[in-house]
């Protein structure tokens, strides 16, 4: 099996989303002063490439840890939107291709390239899930959705919609993926998008992995 991250990495002065905690990490030990290397952590629960539970947008709705692990892994299906222009929404139309695979515990992802634009201004400007294509993918019975993008929704929507048709559905979402192009070529694949176990959180940083079995990367 080969192992393609789907991560990216975690350092200071990351982008984040606006208004939340800044990313810094910075030497809380060290071998020459205490005999062992030692860093400190300071960052938001959705920082970098991450998972939200359904609590992110309805306090009623399960966190992290009220969620099956099974939830956080599957089958990848990655749907092909590259090329969309910036900030459209991605419809029932645009998942025609990738439709009939999906299914209770695959991971869908949404393929929109956008990643490489991650640290630009442009990246806020990502393609986004429709909730008529949320509502599809829901009931399809499929129960985590990935895109590689800063969100599902637009950047500028304020109600979140999408967020609530899949958090309704009790569905993981991860967001600030990369690499997924790469999924497009590897052939089959599952995907890991396991979170920390963090006590009543509604998000948490991931190390996403695919394991390929087959094909080429």
């Amino acid at each position: 099996m080969r192992l393609l991250d789907l991560t990216h990495p975690v350092h200071t002065g990351m982008p984040v989303w606006p208004g939340d905690p800044q990313v810094l990490l910075r030497p809380a030990a060290r071998i020459a002063t205490h005999g062992y290397n030692l860093l400190e952590l300071h960052l938001g629960s959705q920082s970098g490439t991450h998972v939200e539970a359904p609590s992110h947008v309805d306090d009623a709705l399960p966190g992290l840890d009220e969620l099956p692990l099974h939830r956080f892994i599957g089958e990848a299906v990655v749907a092909d939107l590259r090329g969309l222009a910036d900030g459209t929404p991605i419809g029932p139309a645009h998942l025609a291709t990738v439709r009939e695979r999906l299914a209770p515990g695959v991971v869908l992802l949404l393929c929109t390239g956008w990643s490489v634009y991650w640290g630009s201004e442009r990246y806020a400007a990502h393609p986004w899930l429709d909730p008529a294509a949320a509502e599809l993918v829901v009931a399809a019975g499929v129960r985590t959705v990935g895109i590689d993008a800063s969100s599902i929704d637009a950047t500028d929507a304020v109600a979140l919609p999408s967020h609530h048709v899949l958090a309704a559905a009790h569905a993981v979402i991860a967001e600030n993926l990369t690499g997924l192009p790469d999924l497009l070529v590897a052939g089959p694949a599952t995907v890991w998008l396991l979170p920390l176990a963090l006590a009543g959180a509604e998000g948490s940083p991931v190390r996403a992995v695919a394991g390929v079995t087959s094909g080429r990367a």
